[in-house]
């Protein structure tokens, strides 16, 4: 790790993502390290940097509540008095649905460490990214017809992304980096998703146990939004059961639901860890990489309570794979090759793009 890429990344993320400038007020709220979840550099190296740039910036470690409690009323204040508040914490993930956050500009960093905002990840100019994102949502709303498939026989489809009238359902907490598309309804899609591995939560809640492992793959099959059945091995299909019920009923939810669904568009995005290792770590670090898609179910809202992830997927738009085992191919999308010659540091991570995405042995997703 270079010190010139690590200030890349961390200027990336102030600069093109947060729009500071020399004189502008930053708070900074920082998760425990000692949680294993955000290195200590990460925190260390955005206020070198801010201070660099002439950005007012404060750092205050922020207890994590693994339920996602509303933050102390003199703490908002504090937020809103600021001209941008980054999360180095999980904490702005539970709140990325929020819509408590008005009058408050957050970022939230999926970069975990100092090793991530100094790669390709933190370094591609984030507003290319953007501008790509919007490109494939607008594929995604335009198509006729959408085919996802995988190697392990995940097989479903549907129209085209039926994203509310006001535009693509996001979020109201700026992410960094960009590297998904916004989520696609389920509505009018139905099929199998082959989940291999584990079931896993979505970074909403941190409840316990976070992971619940499958010996096998297991067949999910929804239609529009509602998980229908389970089929596979009979442990896994009854530890499925008992896990969709219990986690349902801690939070009071419905829990057979299927909400939506996305993949990742920054090849940038690498997790050299087993996703067993650190459930929690992988869940909210690993799917920014197009090797992964995920879906959220268990509630009616996004990101719900249970992830379905997919190894590899294929994603077809009228025909055309956009996304064809894992890879995803930006000249398909309409302005997506323009977005590759305008961004030489784009262009880098999609010509060599990271593999290691959490997989255990074998090259699989494992418990």
């Amino acid at each position: 790790m270079q010190d010139a890429d690590l200030r890349a990344g961390a200027e990336n993320l102030l600069v093109t993502c947060g729009g500071l400038r020399a004189g502008d007020h930053l708070l900074i709220l920082r998760e425990d390290p000692a949680n294993g979840y955000y290195d200590a550099a990460i925190a260390g190296a955005v206020m070198e940097s801010a201070r660099a740039l002439g950005i007012d910036a404060k750092c205050e470690v922020l207890a994590f509540d693994p339920m996602g409690a509303a933050l102390p009323p003199a703490l908002v204040a504090r937020m809103k008095a600021a001209d941008r508040v980054l999360f180095l914490s999980r904490s702005g993930d539970q709140i990325r649905f929020s819509k408590d956050m008005q009058g408050i500009r957050p970022i939230m960093s999926y970069a975990l460490d100092a090793g991530m905002l100094a790669s390709g990840f933190g370094r591609a100019n984030y507003q290319g990214f953007v501008a790509l994102k919007d490109a494939v949502n607008a594929l995604m709303a335009a198509a006729q017809h959408i085919r996802v498939t995988c190697p392990l026989g995940t097989d479903f489809s549907g129209p085209g992304a039926a994203y509310p009238k006001s535009g693509a359902a996001d979020v109201s907490v700026t992410r960094f980096p960009m590297s998904v598309f916004a989520p696609v309804p389920a509505q009018g899609f139905s099929g199998v998703v082959m989940q291999d591995g584990f079931l896993v939560g979505t970074g909403s809640k941190f409840y316990d146990p976070y992971g619940c492992g499958l010996r096998e793959p297991l067949a999910v099959h929804f239609r529009g939004s509602v998980l229908e059945r389970f089929e596979g091995h009979e442990r896994d299909v009854h530890c499925a059961r008992m896990h969709y019920a219990k986690v349902g009923k801690q939070f009071g939810l419905d829990a057979m639901t299927m909400h939506s669904w996305h993949a990742g568009i920054h090849p940038g995005c690498a997790y050299g860890m087993a996703a067993a290792e650190n459930f929690e770590r992988w869940s909210g670090a690993a799917f920014g990489n197009p090797r992964l898609m995920h879906f959220h179910t268990c509630g009616h809202y996004a990101p719900g309570e249970i992830s379905l992830n997919v190894l590899d997927p294929t994603i077809e738009m009228d025909g055309a794979a956009v996304w064809k085992d894992g890879v995803f191919d930006p000249h398909l999308v309409p302005g997506g090759t323009e977005v590759l010659a305008q961004f030489p540091c784009i262009k880098a991570v999609f010509d060599a793009p990271a593999q290691a995405v959490g997989q255990g042995p074998g090259g699989r997703l494992a418990s």
